[in-house]
């Protein structure tokens, strides 16, 4: 069974944007800027995280309704 596309998209995006923050905090000039970017990037990696839960969530409810 795959992943449900929506969950995967969602994850990707969540990584995607983690990247992007995470460059955005290391060409930061400003130290508030770097924080802000900083903070940016842990909550997507935050969010990817949950997003991977409930995928393998959704694989093992998957697995549990495959008749033996």
């Amino acid at each position: 069974m795959t992943e449900d596309p929506t969950t995967e998209e969602l994850r990707l995006d969540q990584l995607r944007k983690e990247e992007a923050e995470r460059e955005r905090a290391e060409r930061a000039v400003e130290p508030d800027d770097t924080d802000q970017h900083e903070a940016r990037a842990a909550k997507a990696g935050y969010l990817r995280a949950k997003l991977e839960e409930r995928a393998e969530a959704e694989r093992r409810a998957a697995a549990e309704d495959t008749p033996d």
